[in-house]
């Protein structure tokens, strides 16, 4: 099942995606997805008994895309966590998961533009699985922690890496306002009974930057998800974004970045490609409004 938040006549909603259109259950259902995201198999069993029958079709063309959870408690991302990143960026391989935090309005959805930061010139994609919180927990063990898993997205956890380099934490070149991506939607975790062996593959203007299996990561899905609930409790619909792969333009001779015209897909088999082209900043105004 793919679970879509979108924007329709300028109104948020949410739905399932059938084919080459979107059942549009969330405004009309009254259900908030963040509490769909809770309970996945309950969500399934009503949409195969017809509970949303009555609920609006729309073409899926004719929907703007949104990230998946903007409004999502956690957005968490491991860092380094492929050995060819880590030899690329010349780190020492982690002992445990790096972690760090991503706010949700730094984020946009399949569609939408990213974008790209006056201060900067230093704008690099990264292409990631995003794992989304279904069935809340705390201190889960690796051998239980897909079952919590609700299910996966593509995400681009683009940097700013003047900003990222700025000191020893990750904070600012992280979360320029719309400067990462996820989407096009969530693909629940019933579609995917292995998160480590899917191919991720990262394309700038269609040339492949960035591939590689998730079966490449230091630390699996099972093991972050575990690891990250040690310390703090996970509920529906947070995220974890599990790392990137070689293939960065910083590490390139001579580095490679972002310009305004560039479009960047992030594809993800058994998921799908989450696409957004590459503008300029936008103004806005003391309060943050454009």
């Amino acid at each position: 099942m793919r679970i879509v938040a979108f924007e329709s006549g300028g109104v948020p909603d949410w739905g399932i995606v059938e084919g080459e259109q979107v059942r549009a259950i969330g405004r009309a259902a009254r259900i908030d997805l963040g509490h769909a995201l809770g309970d996945v198999p309950a969500l399934r069993r009503r949409v195969a008994a017809g509970k949303f029958a009555s609920a609006p079709m729309l073409a899926l063309a004719s929907i703007d895309c949104e990230s998946p959870r903007p409004d999502a408690g956690k957005v968490i991302c491991v860092g380094v966590n492929y050995a060819d990143h880590v030899a690329e960026m010349k780190r020492e391989r982690p002992a445990h998961p790096s972690l760090f935090i991503r706010f949700g309005d730094s984020l946009v959805g399949h569609g939408r533009a990213l974008e790209m930061p006056a201060v900067s010139a230093s704008f690099d994609w990264e292409g990631e699985l995003a794992v989304v919180i279904g069935q809340a927990t705390w201190r889960v063990a690796a051998s239980e922690a897909l079952a919590h898993v609700a299910g996966y997205s593509c995400f681009g956890d683009h940097t700013l890496r003047d900003f990222q380099r700025h000191t020893t934490q990750f904070t600012a070149g992280k979360n320029f306002h719309r400067s990462g991506a996820m989407g096009p939607w969530i693909v629940t975790a019933d579609e995917i009974p292995d998160p480590q062996a899917l191919q991720l593959t990262t394309r700038v203007n269609g040339a492949v930057m960035q591939q590689a299996s998730t079966a490449s990561m230091l630390f699996g899905v099972a093991e972050i998800v575990a690891y990250v609930s040690t310390f703090t409790p996970l509920r529906a619909g947070d995220v974890i974004a599990t790392g990137t792969p070689a293939g960065v333009g910083a590490a390139r001779t001579p580095p490679v970045f972002l310009r305004e015209g560039d479009v960047v897909e992030v594809a993800i088999e058994r998921i799908g490609v989450l696409r957004n082209a590459v503008a300029r900043e936008r103004e806005r105004g003391p309060g943050g409004g454009r």
